[in-house]
């Protein structure tokens, strides 16, 4: 049995399970590891330093699969903005066929990878973003419950209620995210109206994620309680792994008198890098979402996806049928 949907038949890809776009992960041996067992691997944009480093990733990722597969760019609402325009450039001229944007107000971009015949995905956290991204001309929505890692917005609805809300109303593919990890997952998203799932946090613990082991064993070893919601106040959620940088950031915010200037020396960019890549959990920030609670060893891409194609199927065909009296 193969689970057969418009995400697998939009992407042309043999499994319903895409990569999230994930800064300082999303790179090549990731995503052609995903591509390769039959999921959509996505190299993230804004991990490169420059476009013509993601022309390079680009060719890299090439080299490891002949798979398709991403590229997710982000629109970040900062002063100084990455030049999207030429990452733009570079994606088009590299012949990638899906993009993954999210942030804030895709449409230039959109028309333009639309115009090249690239299929777009956005990912939203909300039934009212996921139609306005739709009237917007992208191809496919990514629903972002209030499970996962990143940035879950701020109406705190859970993929449960999530998920059949925007399939009800959202016409084209729809790819559920946040809290997914195994095969029960992906069996109740299609149940729930999705067309496939999108995983980030359960990428990070495989063999090829480009990350220190230290940090594949915190998701490990942190259950589904593991993690913080930091700047609420600050109507910027982020959902990260507890540790001594965000139980620090958790405290500082408590105070009603806070601002983001008391904790931006706990929270750059670079220094949750240094995290992931040194092994030093402390040092920053590690963006992680509840599936930590489901997370309990490190496979391979490949051992990965296959077991959770084995138990959907083995759910939808066996499981479930023999309840229908």
């Amino acid at each position: 049995m193969a689970l057969k949907t418009r995400v697998t038949e939009l992407m042309g890809i043999e499994h319903p399970i895409m990569m999230g776009g994930m800064m300082w992960v999303g790179r090549a041996p990731l995503a052609a590891a995903v591509s390769n067992a039959g999921g959509l691997g996505i190299i993230t944009a804004l991990t490169q330093p420059t476009p013509e480093d993601l022309r390079l990733e680009i060719g890299r990722t090439r080299e490891l699969t002949d798979k398709p597969f991403g590229v997710n760019i982000t629109l970040l609402p900062i002063v100084n903005a990455p030049p999207y325009a030429e990452f733009s450039q570079v994606i088009i001229e590299a012949g990638i066929k899906v993009v993954e944007t999210a942030g804030h107000k895709p449409q230039e971009l959109v028309d333009e990878f639309k115009k090249h015949g690239i299929k777009v995905v956005h990912k939203c956290t909300s039934v009212r973003h996921a139609l306005a991204a739709e009237r917007m001309g992208v191809d496919a929505i990514s629903i972002d419950g209030f499970e996962c890692a990143g940035h879950p917005g701020e109406d705190d609805v859970p993929g449960l209620i999530l998920i059949p809300a925007a399939a009800a109303r959202v016409k084209i593919p729809m790819i559920a995210s946040g809290g997914f990890g195994d095969g029960r997952g992906l069996a109740a998203a299609l149940a729930l109206g999705a067309d496939g799932i999108n995983m980030g946090t359960r990428f990070c613990a495989t063999k090829e994620a480009p990350i220190h082991d230290n940090v594949k064993e915190l998701y490990v070893q942190n259950d589904e309680r593991g993690t913080h919601l930091i700047f609420r106040k600050l109507k910027n959620t982020g959902r990260v792994a507890k540790n001594s940088v965000s139980d620090k950031v958790v405290e500082i915010l408590a105070d009603p008198a806070s601002t983001f200037e008391n904790v931006a020396h706990l929270v750059r960019g670079i220094q949750g890098r240094e995290a992931l890549e040194t092994g030093n959990v402390d040092a920053g920030l590690v963006w992680a979402g509840q599936i930590q609670g489901l997370i309990h060893d490190i496979p391979t891409c490949a051992v990965l996806i296959d077991r959770i194609m084995a138990e959907a199927e083995e759910i939808i065909s066996s499981r479930l049928t023999k309840m229908v009296a």
